[in-house]
């Protein structure tokens, strides 16, 4: 029985329980009433079963309902969001199995509180709107759930990474070049390389890959970075290697047509770091540098620059190693965009391991903090003679909850697209085990700033940075006031 079968099934279960309950009647007196058994209207509201023909003529003529009217897959008004979710094609793309969740258990769950779940339904469509949530951004947000539940380190794609290098004698403690992994494309899965292509398309110059399936060719942008361009190779190699065929084509991504391609994208990606940045290595150099007693920039820059990738590769993999080898879940990574001479700051990427660190994104187009150090670092790259390069490391000190993070961050020129900078971030939660690991990490080692969310909601006085007025913090402030004076006029009267 497929999944819209159960749908139907659900939906005509949905109806009765609803027709009964309006006319007051117990699933013991539509038993009574129509000669059916109780378990088994039991089971027909909780769309297991679906009555045949005589059996819901018998259901239409003992509540006096219309026939159609049972069998019609619409539902009433106040039931009428269930039915469009259960009706649409939502549920299929929502992934589900990633969370351990089987969808029998879901319409289970809609079948016996179907007011409660409508309620939330209505309210998550309505949040939906109102921050204008898209069907890529609600996979994203799907995929980004899945990383943070798994503390992003996935033991499998892991091992499928070694497993390929001993495959092909990959040597994963020197650095990997693009020459090393072109010659398995073009040998062992019979890739065509073009260079010449892309560059004749105007329009196409913030693509950085085409991959044709038909012909196994792949179009790749002749200006490629040495980095860009192993990443690329490492990521057809995965697709191939672990026989991925609902793919993405192009790299970066256009649109996603499904859930499974976001996914694909994400496993690919990660093959592709865990590749280029292997895990004992990495864990290997980090053991050395945390144990150093006195910071040095130099020597973090030597580990990021003794691998063949760019800096969000190396941050993105410091997102699976540090939780998984040395503890350290409480941290988030961040990437923002600013396109030049704009005032505005976006924040296109974001990761939080095990709970919502802050910063993180907001969807009212308030102001984000002009202290943090990932946006400090796109200014110093704009201000830059060489405009190459802008590193940044600061504590970030939340006034509004008191956490305190040690944020690395990094700024380069978007690679992809014209006149836009980007900076990455990692930020780690200030802990006695964070500074128990890190051994350079003393009382002075770095500077401190005070820092806000956005400037709307932020209450640091005399802000010299300030790009908003903190009306969001003066309506709360006002309501708890009014609140308070409420409570005494109350209180007077005791």
């Amino acid at each position: 029985m497929n999944i819209e079968d159960e749908y139907i099934r659900l939906i005509f279960g949905l109806k009765l329980k609803q027709i009964r309950t309006d006319k007051k009647l117990s699933l013991f007196g539509l038993a009574k009433l129509t000669g059916l058994s109780k378990s088994y209207l039991n089971e027909i509201e909780k769309g297991k079963k679906y009555p045949k023909t005589d059996k819901i003529l018998l259901l239409s003529e003992s509540l006096k309902v219309p026939y159609d009217h049972l069998v019609s897959l619409k539902l009433d008004k106040n039931l009428a969001p269930i039915g469009e979710i259960l009706q649409s094609k939502i549920l299929k793309e929502i992934p589900l199995e990633l969370f351990g969740i089987k969808e029998n258990n879901l319409i289970d769950i809609v079948a016996n509180a179907p007011a409660k779940v409508n309620a939330f339904i209505s309210t998550i469509i309505k949040i939906s709107l109102n921050y204008n949530l898209t069907r890529e951004s609600f996979f994203l947000a799907s995929l980004r759930s899945y990383q943070e539940a798994h503390n992003n380190y996935f033991d499998d794609i892991e091992n499928d990474v070694e497993k390929f290098a001993n495959s092909y004698h990959i040597n994963l403690s020197k650095e990997i070049s693009s020459c090393d992994l072109e010659e398995i494309l073009i040998e062992e899965f019979g890739y065509t390389i073009n260079d010449n292509e892309l560059s004749k398309h105007e329009n196409l110059k913030e693509i950085r890959n085409i991959f044709i399936q038909k012909k196994n060719i792949l179009l790749i942008d002749r200006d490629v970075t040495e980095a860009q361009k192993t990443f690329i190779y490492a990521k057809e190699i995965a697709y191939n290697y672990l026989k991925i065929e609902n793919r993405l084509y192009t790299f970066p991504w256009i649109k996603f047509e499904s859930f499974d391609q976001v996914l694909h994208n994400f496993i690919a990606s990660y093959f592709a770091g865990a590749l280029i940045i292997p895990k004992k290595n990495l864990e290997d150099k980090l053991t050395t540098f945390f144990e150093s007693e006195e910071w040095k920039p130099a020597k973090l820059h030597r580990i990021i620059n003794s691998y063949n990738c760019s800096e969000e590769t190396f941050y993105q993999r410091l997102t699976n190693i540090l939780p998984k080898y040395f503890n350290i879940k409480n941290l988030f990574f961040l990437r923002f965009t600013k396109k030049v001479d704009s005032p505005n700051y976006r924040l296109s990427k974001e990761l939080h391991i095990t709970q919502q660190q802050e910063p993180h994104a907001n969807r009212k187009n308030e102001h984000y903090c002009r202290r943090w150090i990932s946006i400090k670092t796109i200014k110093d790259l704009e201000e830059s003679q060489k405009n190459k390069k802008t590193f940044g490391i600061q504590i970030s000190s939340y006034e509004n909850s008191k956490s305190e993070y040690l944020v690395l961050s990094s700024a380069v020129s978007d690679p992809f697209k014209k006149n836009i900078n980007r900076s990455v971030s990692i930020g780690m939660l200030l802990s006695p085990h964070l500074k128990n690991k890190l051994k350079f990490l003393k009382e002075d080692t770095f500077g401190k700033r005070i820092v806000g969310v956005t400037c709307e909601t932020c209450s640091v006085m005399n802000c010299e940075e300030r790009a908003a007025e903190s009306w969001q913090l003066e309506k709360e402030h006002k309501h708890t006031e009014i609140a308070e004076t409420v409570q005494k006029i109350i209180n007077s009267y005791d």
